[in-house]
């Protein structure tokens, strides 16, 4: 999704991009994700955000609930009050939906741009262009290469050696179920999260409210796997959350086995560079982020706009664009790597006292000022890259 949305984005600052996917097709693949206004500001200003939105699901709150009980701790709402507070739209949408919208939208832009089947094996760089070396013995020559070829970045390894990524003790298990599997109501139209000890569950709508996203955190170490494409075992997937609501429970119940992935999560540290030459990194092979603040995608989206517009802004000297490229996006991209680890020891409290202690003041908090919870995400929603010089 780095790719695509960077390959139209430098297509507007009038430039020609080839995109080299590894996939021979753009498939079904993955499950939810959460774009915030932040993320529409660029969508919209690459002209696909209706046409997105028009596959999505509007989320009407953003919410946290006690896994155990389903009580709710805080909700404040999103739907119209943050498109009007920010300015653009809060969505849900389904991977593979996002990636045909945006591939489908590139290939009439630009026919021939995106080159599926392509593994790269890697890449050569002079002072005039740089060389893009396939699996197959092909090569490509081009001004400059953008590796966003995620966590486990073949580009990033060829600039910067090796990745050291530190497991963080959690587990993750993702899941879709169609909404017609469970009864009417069942999970809120919001963006949940069911909070506990250990461990968390994240619900949402996709598709218009046809499916149901599930991610199911646990704490554990025996799970090392981080590929998130490794089936897990259902049942293993209800032991994880046999305790909790009876809400959770039926939904965990309807998941198709086929469909239940478990992967374990690993953390870096924020990147101190990113470039060299004519080569960089977007998205998650630069900046990898928990899932814990749902802004994974959003980051390599307002990634891909600010990229294209250095590059434009420099187009004599794309080093130079590189650079301002990076210098513009590593303090915001850090914020957010960090406060997603956070997050996972908010969600995770244990024990009465540490419950009430965390829980308690939010839930007042809630209550009474529910316009002050959300304004401590205005440094995040609120920002519009396509409106920066």
């Amino acid at each position: 999704m780095g790719g695509l949305t960077a390959a139209l984005a430098v297509h507007k600052q009038g430039m020609t991009p080839h995109v080299f996917e590894q996939s021979t097709d753009i498939k079904e693949v993955g499950a939810g994700l959460q774009i915030g206004p932040n993320g529409s500001h660029v969508l919209r200003a690459l002209d696909v955000l209706d046409s997105v939105a028009a596959r999505a699901f509007r989320p009407q709150a953003a919410e946290m609930r006690f896994g155990p009980t389903g009580q709710q701790i805080f909700c404040f709402p999103l739907g119209a009050e943050i498109e009007a507070r920010h300015g653009a739209p809060y969505l849900h949408i389904h991977r593979a939906d996002l990636h045909q919208e945006l591939a489908a939208t590139l290939e009439r832009r630009v026919p021939g741009a995106l080159h599926l089947g392509a593994s790269v094996a890697g890449f050569e760089q002079e002072r005039t262009g740089t060389r893009l070396i396939l699996k197959d013995g092909t090569t490509v020559a081009g001004d400059v290469l953008i590796g966003a070829d995620g966590i486990h970045s073949k580009v990033r390894e060829g600039l910067f050696g090796p990745a050291k990524p530190r497991f963080t003790g959690n587990t993750a298990w993702r899941a879709t179920v169609p909404a017609a599997r469970v009864r009417e109501n069942l999970i809120p139209p919001n963006a949940t999260v069911w909070a506990g000890p250990h461990g968390h569950v994240v619900t949402y709508y996709l598709r218009g409210g046809e499916l149901i996203n599930i991610v199911g955190v646990r704490e554990a170490r025996e799970w090392q796997d981080e590929s998130w494409t490794t089936p897990g075992n259902k049942q293993d997937l209800l032991d994880d959350f046999a305790p909790w609501c009876a809400e959770i429970q039926e939904l965990l119940r309807a998941v198709n086995a086929d469909t239940c992935f478990k992967w374990a999560l690993h953390d870096r540290e924020p990147m101190e560079n990113w470039s060299s030459g004519r080569v960089s990194l977007l998205g998650d092979a630069c900046h990898p982020t928990l899932p814990f603040l749902a802004q994974g995608a959003a980051m390599a989206i307002e990634d891909a706009y600010v990229l294209a517009r250095s590059l434009a802004q420099c187009v004599e000297a794309p080093e130079q664009g590189l650079q301002a490229y990076q210098a513009a996006r590593m303090e915001r991209t850090a914020k957010v790597q960090l406060g997603s680890r956070a997050n996972s020891r908010f969600f995770h409290k244990s024990g009465v006292l540490s419950q009430g202690l965390t829980y308690g003041p939010v839930w007042l908090a809630g209550k009474f000022a529910p316009g002050f919870i959300a304004s401590q995400l205005d440094w995040l929603y609120g920002e519009d890259v396509t409106r920066k010089a």
